[in-house]
């Protein structure tokens, strides 16, 4: 019995360096060690963000809250000292984003006249998701949520040191108040 506990802790904490050294088991990470290509295929840095909030949101050209760009574009245009709105495109839910990346860029630019960054298209959310929305969605990495987007247009608020602090459904419009209000926090 004397010996039970030492081995019983070796052992545990052997079994834990084995899941970390496998990926089961991560640290938190910085949303800064991330990177994502933007929709002209340029890469780019979320370092490059640094100090602002970041409002990461899974869009779509073809869903019902498709005009929710028009509110990002006002919210971009009249809060961008204090937020970065970022987009990316995704097909995970009712094949409502089939274009390409030149498609959904001509759609943006031309239908909503879109200036905040628009990412390549990428995956949400299972097996092919992109690294950014694995850190937005495993509380593993981020610190606290490992909810995935729910459907387009799901939003996840990111404060100026980089930490993940709110999620919002697609049917929270980016000018409601509560929205405005947390950005402005």
């Amino acid at each position: 019995m004397f010996f039970a506990t030492p081995v019983l802790v070796l052992k545990s904490m052997f079994t834990k360096k084995i899941i970390e050294t496998r990926g089961e088991i991560a640290p938190l990470k910085s949303i800064y060690e991330y990177r994502a290509k933007l929709i002209n295929g340029e890469e780019i840095s979320f370092k490059h963000f640094k100090g602002k909030k970041l409002l990461f949101v899974n869009v779509a050209s073809k869903c019902g809250y498709t005009p929710q760009y028009k509110g990002l574009q006002r919210l971009h245009e009249e809060f961008g000292e204090k937020v970065a709105i970022l987009g990316f495109p995704a097909d995970n839910f009712g094949g409502q984003e089939p274009g390409s990346n030149k498609e959904i860029e001509d759609f943006c630019s031309i239908t909503y006249g879109i200036t905040f960054p628009i990412f390549s298209k990428i995956s949400v959310k299972g097996k092919d998701k992109h690294p950014i929305f694995g850190w937005l969605t495993d509380s593993r990495l981020n610190g606290w949520n490992d909810q995935e987007p729910t459907w387009n247009f799901c939003k996840y608020l990111v404060n100026e040191e980089g930490q993940l602090v709110k999620f919002y459904k697609s049917s929270v419009k980016p000018l409601s108040d509560q929205l405005i209000s947390d950005i402005l926090q």
